[in-house]
């Protein structure tokens, strides 16, 4: 006899199953796009412990025959296409037909639903076991019930992370539906708690606003690009209004959401020289194509997509970016000093800062003692004032505090004296024994606050600077639902925050160590880092960790703020007094080290 034979039918399900559904998410997400072909007006979805335990989506569309009902929950059975011609030309979301098929196979289905002028019928699926088509009583329109996913497979249901982890996908999965398609009213709701209600809306950006505040849709820059059958509509986030992850970067064709490496790196190109290395910018887009030009039949996840002309499309992303970047006076990273030095270029340049700086230091005393004095950090003060010309990035008199409060042996007589001086507004150049150091003054500065504030979270001392006047920050239903689960953290770094009724927040105080950054962008900032963390499912020490990168990346200097030299002094000086320094929180490299022997080398001096 031989080897092969054919799968059972049951056997192939689940493994057809296992392509089309991963997690909750995928369920959320298949049965949304279903319901969108259905032509509704509203679509409503439910879920209790992250979709696990249930998930129910209502829309008000089309309905289904109750003849057609035991072929929906078929697999490979669909009513959106006919012949292979018609995967040249796909009109819906859903055309597979696998979805409903897959998922009756690792859950418990209840579909109820009644066409405009029928009756209506409820046919359930349990495991893969049809139980039959029943007439029973319920409004025109569709309503899709999944109870218990893999509670048939206990090994994959092994594999599902936490409720809150699960409930962290789905949701996202729910956001990216109802931003493909402002002109549809949606709900969501988790254990019986209203998350969103989103009316339908003409305008794209009213979408935005319902989904993550108003504070964040109305910053956001509009850009169109059009190439006769093709058109590219953007709304971009500001290059200071920078994330920490690519959570706010969505992308849709034909009102559905994919990812394309192309494209990204054509968002990329049109931020090059404005964003820090390894920020992300905020932005929204929609490319419209005819369908024969777009092939979304890639994968069963329908997330991946291929484009006839993707060099047409990548200069289109391009252009659209840098259009509305262009509309902005922003300094970027690669900006020249606004000293009169600028007009030197390379080590000229330099030079003239150095010589700038020396005649500064030789002015009279009372001056250097004031010169100094303006670099140093102040706890009781958050507004920055310098006696020069040049804007302040230290508060006052905090310099004291660090001297007081150094890394444990660490005496600020082994602190070398070294000569430093800052290039081009971002790096600074210090000589020292063994040869020539260029440090990232983010990075370092990143690195220092990063350092002190942890130092001051395990003592319990952590200085927090009450706000006059308390800041409101508007949140979507996500964020709102991060920052209130954390106030603990919060709290213990220095950051004040509460609720304040809706999904607003009311932030009171603020690490005096974060200067006069804004509570919103502090807030903004923690939110999206502890956003991607939860999705990952971090332990308390994670979430720690977290909030206080968000605290130092927020608050150190950036690349285009000048420093006086007191300045540069006390930043240099700090990379000694702290451990780690070499690298910032995230581990990129703070400095490089140029040696003695390595610059003899390369001027053929050995």
């Amino acid at each position: 006899m031989g080897k092969i034979q054919a799968l059972p039918v049951s056997v192939i399900n689940r493994i057809a199953a296992g392509e089309v559904v991963e997690r909750p998410a995928s369920v959320v997400k298949e049965l949304l796009e279903n319901a969108l072909d259905s032509g509704p007006t509203r679509i409503d979805a439910e879920l209790e412990q992250g979709g696990v335990a249930l998930i129910r989506i209502v829309d008000d569309g089309c309905g289904i025959e109750a003849e057609d009902l035991p072929l929906a929950v078929s697999p490979h059975a669909t009513s959106k296409l006919h012949c292979a011609d018609d995967l040249e030309d796909i009109k819906t979301l859903g055309f597979r037909g696998e979805a409903l098929a897959s998922i009756a196979e690792v859950s418990r289905v209840v579909i109820r639903t009644r066409t405009g002028s029928g009756t209506g019928s409820r046919l359930e699926v349990d495991g893969g076991m049809n139980r039959g088509v029943m007439p029973e009583g319920c409004r025109p329109g569709t309503s899709v019930e999944v109870h218990q996913l893999f509670s048939k497979i206990p090994a994959r249901r092994a594999f599902l992370k936490t409720p809150a982890t699960e409930w962290s996908h789905a949701s996202e999965a729910f956001v990216k539906t109802a931003l493909a398609h402002p002109e549809i009213a949606f709900s969501l709701t988790h254990n019986r708690r209203r998350v969103h209600e989103l009316p339908a809306v003409d305008d794209w950006r009213q979408r935005i606003a319902d989904l993550y505040g108003s504070q964040l849709a109305d910053r956001l820059l509009h850009a169109k690009e059009v190439d006769d059958d093709i058109s590219v509509v953007a709304l971009i986030g500001r290059p200071e209004d920078d994330m920490a992850s690519g959570r706010f970067q969505h992308f849709f064709i034909g009102g559905r959401p994919f990812r394309d490496r192309s494209i990204l790196h054509a968002v990329q190109e049109g931020y090059r020289g404005r964003l820090l290395s390894g920020r992300q910018p905020i932005l929204f887009l929609q490319i419209h194509v005819p369908l024969s030009h777009v092939d979304v039949n890639v994968h069963p996840a329908k997330t991946e997509v291929r484009f006839r002309d993707p060099g047409r499309l990548h200069r289109l992303v391009l252009l659209a970016v840098r259009s509305a970047l262009g509309g902005i006076i922003t300094p970027t990273a690669f900006d020249p000093p606004s000293s009169s030095s600028s007009s030197v270029p390379g080590l000229a340049a330099a030079e003239a800062i150095w010589k700038r700086q020396q005649m500064a230091s030789g002015s009279n005393e009372s001056d250097r003692n004031s010169s100094q004095h303006v670099a140093l950090y102040n706890q009781n003060n958050s507004e920055r004032t310098l006696d020069s010309s040049e804007p302040k990035i230290f508060d006052e008199a905090n310099d004291s505090v660090i001297k007081q409060e150094h890394f444990p042996g660490t005496d600020d007589g082994d602190i070398p004296e070294e000569r430093a001086f800052q290039l081009h507004q971002r790096y600074l150049v210090v000589e020292t024994k063994e040869g020539i150091e260029v440090i990232d003054q983010h990075a370092l500065h990143e690195r220092v606050l990063y350092e002190q504030l942890r130092e001051r979270m395990s003592n319990g001392a952590v200085e927090v600077q009450p706000l006059l006047i308390p800041e409101q920050v508007e949140l979507s239903s996500q964020e709102f639902e991060a920052v209130t689960s954390h106030l603990d953290v919060l709290s213990e770094a220095g950051v004040k925050v509460e609720s304040f009724g809706g999904t607003t927040v009311v932030v009171r105080g603020k690490p005096a160590l974060v200067g006069r950054t804004s509570a919103s962008d502090i807030i903004r900032e923690v939110i999206d880092r502890l956003a991607a963390l939860d999705a990952d499912g971090g332990d308390h020490r994670a979430v720690v960790d977290e909030v206080l990168h968000s605290l130092s990346c927020r608050a150190a200097i950036k690349a285009g703020d000048p420093l006086s030299q007191a300045e540069v002094d006390t930043l240099v000086a700090d990379r000694h007094r702290y451990p780690g320094t070499r690298h910032c929180p995230h581990g990129r490299p703070t400095s490089l080290m140029l040696s003695r022997r390595e610059l003899d080398k390369q001027f053929r001096r050995t």
